[in-house]
């Protein structure tokens, strides 16, 4: 029997922390590839004791990545600090970042039922008494969408910055160039942005079937002009691949 993606090839543009995605996409026939388009690092500060000591009695600690997470939690270890140092609630968007934080030790106290940041800010708690003190914990490209959203001063704290990946550039342009359609899979408009500037000017946007993970995502490929194949309605690596395999099977049973 046929398996879904039997004879299909699907990239990861992003950063993988897990090969669990990799095996998903083998065991249903298709050829998984890893080719991160972005890296991440974390970003250390002269002062990162100073601004943890400031963490500890914020009213919330926001997360929007698990890069995120992964960044702050390794400034705690580094300077001795546990979750029971912090007095704050936490909010998460997204089950990956929660879970991540879980793991870490944190309680997470809200999640947008949407994944993203705009949806967050509609979704927040609405405040009474006090205006609250919130730190968003962030990386270099986060939009400034809950800083203008929210109704008060949320302050910042970038813990980790996002370069292009350039030693991948050459073998995916090759990728797109020889294989047929392949799926590159998105999961944010920076990834998006390394491929635009890139790899589409040599093999433009139509030798590959797109997926997004997210909105946002999403309407950063229209904004280069291209289609968008698979956009799951819950943003995770793993919908976007139920998506794909939902697809294909319903191509299978037509054909």
């Amino acid at each position: 029997m046929l398996k879904p993606l039997e004879g299909n090839t699907v990239v990861l543009t992003g950063t993988t922390k897990s090969t669990t995605i990799l095996t998903k996409i083998q065991s249903l026939g298709g050829e998984a590839i890893s080719c991160p388009l972005i890296e991440t690092k974390e970003t250390i500060h002269r002062n990162d004791d100073e601004l943890l000591q400031k963490a500890r009695i914020v009213d919330w600690l926001i997360f929007t990545s698990q890069n995120g997470v992964r960044a702050f939690c390794d400034k705690m270890k580094r300077h001795h600090l546990t979750t029971a140092h912090f007095n704050g609630r936490v909010a998460a968007v997204g089950t990956k970042t929660a879970k991540s934080l879980e793991q870490n030790g944190f309680q997470v106290s809200f999640m947008p039922t949407v994944f993203s940041a705009d949806v967050f800010v509609k979704e927040f708690p609405a405040i009474t008494g006090d205006e609250p003190n919130c730190l968003f914990i962030k990386g270099n490209k986060a939009k400034d969408t809950l800083k203008r959203g929210l109704p008060f001063d949320v302050k910042e704290w970038t813990v980790y910055d996002t370069h292009e990946n350039l030693t991948n550039i050459q073998p995916l342009i090759e990728l797109v160039q020889t294989k047929a359609k392949p799926i590159l899979i998105f999961a944010s408009p920076s990834a998006v942005d390394v491929f635009a500037n890139h790899v589409a000017p040599i093999t433009g946007w139509d030798k590959a079937k797109l997926a997004a993970i997210g909105h946002i995502t999403a309407a950063r490929i229209a904004f280069y002009g291209a289609e968008v194949t698979y956009k799951p309605k819950v943003y995770t690596m793993e919908a976007v691949i139920e998506e794909i395999q939902r697809k294909k099977e319903i191509n299978h049973e037509r054909s």
